[in-house]
């Protein structure tokens, strides 16, 4: 769908698009996915080979290009550190919240019931 967008971009406005369009809608809900810093496989290989995908396309490499290296250079971080990132930004906003908050109460008594309930805001 972006191919005849991005007629003649330069490959850190391809990474600045990746990162601002293409990541936030495929790591929406990753807690449904990702629960207790313990990730389900096929998702998180279905993310791999997305950013691998997203890093030939930024650098315009070739399919054997060693996936390291070259998320490196698109200056990416590996998508399991990132999903590691994001887990740990949700656990400091749920501690910081005040005692008596709903969130928290169900914190104590229902683990899924909470994951639904920040997944669907």
């Amino acid at each position: 769908m972006l191919r005849n967008s991005t007629h003649r971009l330069l490959s850190y406005q391809k990474c600045f698009l990746y990162r601002i369009c293409v990541l936030p809608i495929a790591l929406y809900n990753f807690l449904l996915w990702h629960y207790n810093k313990v990730p389900l496989l096929f998702p998180l290989n279905e993310l791999r080979k997305l950013q691998f995908q997203a890093t030939l396309w930024i650098l315009d490499a070739f399919c054997t290009s060693p996936t390291i290296r070259i998320e490196a250079i698109t200056s990416l971080i590996p998508i399991h550190l990132h999903l590691q990132k994001l887990s740990v930004k949700l656990q400091s906003r749920t501690f910081s919240l005040l005692s008596n908050h709903t969130v928290k109460s169900l914190l104590k008594k229902n683990i899924p019931a909470i994951l639904f309930l920040i997944c669907s805001l």
